[in-house]
């Protein structure tokens, strides 16, 4: 059952998305050797109701963004919404726009949303926004956003934009690792921002804790879809748990279309602060 979440900035996104770091090769490096069943992953997802995509040109030096396009083949453009980032050493004006121009050629297709994925060393944050704006313009993207940034960060390149503001934040955020919670989540629900969650099931680790085990077995969900379910309640957050195969893909869908009581939502905060 697909649930969605609408914020201000970016519109209506499925409550709960599809990573693909490691899908199609890791740090730069492509990978070919599981390509159909990343495809079929993904493809599924979108049919269970997973339409947000997270991608980066990082990601399999830019072929994860090559399967995300093929994934998305036989779908209404506008029913998909894909985030893909530019790495921070092409933060610089004219880098910033190639890395996004290579990323659409790869993609097949305009991106929605588009993040600086990590704060650049060397850059101004102002000089990387012109080129998120300009990729607008030039129909490359129609949002920008950044990843990995801290309220101080964000409000500085906000400061930056003439003509867009930010419309997203990606960063790691999980039952086990809640520090945005006290600063950029609040700014970003206040803000009507997306707040991307990634890292959220901690690489699988959230399976075996007690609590969890023991709420799965009372709804019938695996711990999983439990720590799940319980981000679709917080706004503005949106997970996104890696689609790596058929089987995560079918058991992240399933943490969607139900909800925990008050009562269980708050024990699982309780039990991880």
């Amino acid at each position: 059952m697909k649930e969605v979440k609408c914020l201000r900035s970016v519109g209506c996104v499925s409550a709960i998305g599809m990573g693909t770091w490691g899908m199609g090769g890791g740090f730069w490096t492509p990978d070919h050797s599981q390509d159909r069943a990343w495809v079929e992953a993904l493809k599924l997802g979108i049919e269970l109701g997973m339409t947000l995509i997270d991608t980066a040109e990082m990601y399999g030096g830019g072929h994860s963004e090559e399967l995300v396009g093929e994934a998305i083949k036989g779908h209404k453009r506008e029913d998909v919404f894909i985030v893909t980032k530019v790495w921070p050493n092409h933060a610089k004006y004219e880098e910033a726009l190639r890395s996004i121009q290579a990323s659409v050629k790869r993609l097949g297709t305009y991106a929605d949303l588009i993040l600086l994925h990590w704060p650049s060393d060397s850059v101004p944050i102002c000089e990387t926004v012109r080129a998120f704006e300009e990729a607008i313009d030039r129909g490359l993207t129609r949002f920008w956003g950044l990843s990995n940034f801290d309220v101080r960060g964000i409000e500085e390149a906000r400061q930056c934009a003439k003509r867009y503001d930010i419309a997203a934040i990606e960063n790691r955020y999980s039952l086990k690792y809640r520090a945005d919670e006290a600063s950029v989540i609040p700014y970003a629900q206040r803000e009507g921002l997306l707040y991307l969650a990634y890292t959220p099931i901690e690489k699988g680790a959230l399976a075996s804790d007690t609590l969890l085990i023991e709420l799965g077995r009372k709804y019938g969900k695996t711990p999983i879809q439990i720590a799940l379910n319980w981000y679709i309640k917080l706004e503005p957050v949106v997970p996104i748990p890696k689609a790596g195969s058929v089987a995560h893909v079918q058991e992240n869908a399933g943490a969607m279309g139900w909800r925990l009581s008050e009562d269980d939502w708050r024990r699982i905060s309780e039990h991880f602060k």
